[in-house]
């Protein structure tokens, strides 16, 4: 299986693309947005700091060119100005604290929105936002690229259609913090600050995003954990949330373990049903079924996958979505409940009490 959804449809439209952002994530869609639109995309960024240095592919930076000059885009210093000249489209790039109010006065200028994981660090104000893109009919995706990964499609595809009911599923995510932008001091980082919306929670949401794609939504969360480590850092680093989901009629536990010290990074899952199980490690791009007896079977192995193939498929995914106005792979209201759970993980941390979810 390919990463789906990789080219954009044909079309003479020019399309004016403002990125709020540029650090290392709002550099990848410049750099991806003229890779599948070349000189049918206008690009320009309203940037607060104006200080990031180039950032390539492999998250290496230089300070040779200045941002402008790299991705031939116009730079504005207040974002009135950026919405004054009618972007068609708004990419919320910017620390997680400040992504609502921004996606909010994009939205009102009618813009439609790709708003970077995850959409806020809390809940307040998402009904002023929700009530803007349903009025303005605005298309809205949010940057959970791992959707798009071929091992987890085949995965989900495997639960549907062979594997069976699954009885328990653990999934694991680390990477070490201060490795993570050697560019740059990772205590001034979003990730590391409460101020900026980060903490291990809130940052990988991407796993929280997928097991909920997989498995749906859970009923109630437990979750352990918080700044456990040596990191300058006042955000939790290590957690653990199990969560009770219901798959196929019957409860279904789900634990994730995540944190900000692990090395080498790992990033796993591992499902259990009566028929066998299912692994699949994303970093090492492989996915593989053992059978009731013990035979492991690999269903997808890659090792030269390009992890920006992710990147652009969500991003092609978005800009078919935009033309044709029809919902993205990941919405926003899929953006809002990976929110919910991860808040209620947070909460869990706080109270060290199971959270409700519905």
């Amino acid at each position: 299986m390919t990463v789906p959804q990789a080219s954009v449809a044909p079309s003479s439209t020019l399309v004016h693309a403002l990125i709020i952002g540029m650090g290392s994530i709002g550099q990848r869609h410049a750099r991806n947005l003229r890779r599948l639109l070349g000189d049918r995309v206008r690009l320009s960024a309203y940037r607060a700091r104006r200080q990031s240095p180039i950032v390539g592919e492999r998250l290496t930076a230089h300070t040779m060119r200045s941002v402008e000059e790299e991705y031939e885009l116009e730079t504005f210093h207040s974002l009135d100005d950026a919405l004054a000249s009618s972007p068609d489209v708004a990419f919320i790039c910017n620390p997680t604290s400040l992504h609502l109010e921004t996606a909010i006065a994009c939205a009102s200028a009618g813009c439609d929105l790709f708003i970077e994981k995850p959409i806020a660090d809390s809940l307040n104000g998402l009904d002023r936002l929700v009530s803007l893109v349903e009025a303005k009919r605005l298309v809205v995706a949010v940057g959970c690229q791992l959707r798009f990964h071929p091992a987890l499609r085949l995965m989900k595809q495997r639960l549907e259609d062979a594997v069976g009911a699954p009885l328990a599923v653990r999934a694991e995510v680390g990477e070490y913090l201060p490795g993570w932008h050697p560019y740059e001091d990772y205590r001034r980082g979003y990730a590391a600050r409460r101020d900026l919306g980060g903490g291990v929670i809130l940052t990988l949401i991407h796993e929280i995003d997928y097991l909920t794609w997989l498995f749906g939504n859970p009923r109630r969360v437990f979750a352990v954990g918080g700044h456990l480590s040596s990191l300058e850092v006042d955000v939790e680093d290590v957690a653990s949330i199990l969560a009770h989901h219901e798959y196929a009629g019957r409860t279904l536990p789900v634990h994730l373990q995540l944190d900000f010290v692990r090395r080498p990074p790992r990033r796993t899952c591992a499902v259990l049903s009566e028929a066998g199980g299912l692994d699949v490690d994303l970093r090492q791009n492989r996915l593989t079924h053992t059978a009731v007896d013990g035979t492991v079977t690999t269903v997808y192995d890659d090792p030269t996958f390009d992890r920006n193939a992710l990147f652009v498929a969500e991003l092609s995914d978005f800009l078919n979505a935009q033309a044709t106005r029809n919902a993205p792979e990941v919405t926003l209201e899929a953006g809002i409940g990976a929110l919910r759970v991860a808040l209620a993980a947070l909460e869990s941390i706080r109270t060290q009490s199971v959270v409700e979810l519905r």
